[in-house]
């Protein structure tokens, strides 16, 4: 019997953590840069923006449980499980976040996440950020599938995802449970090349 030889990763191990977390200049004079423990304050007003917490899950009930919070995205870097960016004028504060959660180097893919306080809303912030972070995954990283899941209900992400490039896929039914109740969800992806 013949054994098939063995898949190997489409990215290798430790290409995140053996490198500084890149700062990702954006158009209008925005940027993505890694978080920073001065962050917490932007952190804890997101968790109560109600707007966020619509469409996200983040709970944050103090600066301390987002200075943590903080540590763990720099942790998870390292681990190679996500990469969080906050958007920030160049010296500024985090105006929103962005990232890849659920990060698989082996498999080639990872979900992108990302929210914005109300001083980056409606400026093609959002895009651009998308935009970016897709540019790094794919051509810098090397992750060969890229998803984007939102509510249903959240037209302004899925226009993100359209103009982004990334292709409706389909509707995942009952797929996150928020607050108000289980949502349905549009899943939309982009595949290397």
């Amino acid at each position: 019997m013949i054994t098939p030889a063995p898949i190997p990763p489409v990215v290798p191990a430790g290409r995140m953590a053996g490198a500084e977390q890149p700062v990702l200049a954006l158009p209008g004079g925005w940027e993505l840069r890694p978080w920073q423990p001065g962050d917490a304050g932007a952190l804890l007003a997101a968790s109560q923006d109600p707007a966020i917490r619509l469409w996200n899950r983040l709970v944050v009930n103090s600066a301390a449980e987002a200075a943590e919070r903080i540590e763990r995205m720099q942790q998870r870097w390292r681990a190679e499980l996500s990469a969080m960016w906050a958007i920030a004028r160049p010296g500024g504060e985090a105006a929103g976040l962005i990232g890849w959660g659920d990060i698989d180097l082996a498999g080639g893919s990872a979900e992108i996440v990302y929210w914005l306080l109300p001083a980056a809303r409606g400026a093609g912030v959002a895009l651009g950020a998308t935009e970016r972070v897709t540019r790094w995954a794919l051509d810098d990283l090397g992750l060969h599938r890229l998803r984007l899941c939102h509510a249903v209900t959240n037209t302004a992400s899925c226009r993100v995802a359209d103009k982004a490039g990334y292709a409706l896929e389909g509707t995942m039914r009952s797929a996150l449970l928020h607050a108000d109740g289980w949502h349905d969800q549009h899943l939309h992806a982009l595949v290397q090349d």
